[in-house]
């Protein structure tokens, strides 16, 4: 969505004969591990009002987000006209709704992950890289 600045992982449904499987839990992950493998600078989102959802995206390294960060794309929240809540979406300006928007920004994954190698991995490699002092 929004010319691939976006990736909706939403709309995970796992029948009643098979849930308790963890088999939401490894859709997920494919699905989550291709669309960074075919959109690896997308922004991935998702939007739920079930906790096993919410747990698996965090999981996943996704932040709880306002409707606002999410894409603007008429396409996607036509996806919505089917829920119960589409009302409360559309009074709101699809900025608010029951559900809650969950966001996986690479961007910040890398800037998180660069930040990680200077505080913690450089120090820990600088104690145990040999000290010249010690050299004869």
């Amino acid at each position: 969505f929004s010319h691939q600045r976006f990736v909706a992982n939403s709309g995970l449904v796992v029948h009643p004969d098979y849930r308790n499987m963890g088999l939401a839990r490894k859709i997920k992950r494919k699905i989550f591990d291709l669309s960074r493998k075919l959109f690896p600078h997308a922004k991935i989102f998702s939007i739920t009002t079930g906790l096993a959802v919410m747990k698996m995206n965090t999981e996943l390294g996704f932040k709880p987000v306002t409707f606002s960060e999410l894409t603007d794309d008429e396409e996607f929240w036509k996806g919505c006209q089917g829920c119960r809540n589409f009302d409360i979406l559309q009074r709101n300006n699809y900025k608010m709704c029951l559900c809650t928007g969950l966001l996986y920004d690479p961007a910040q994954k890398e800037v998180a992950a660069s930040s990680f190698a200077k505080k913690v991995v450089k120090p820990i490699i600088k104690k145990k890289a040999p000290n010249k002092m010690y050299k004869k």
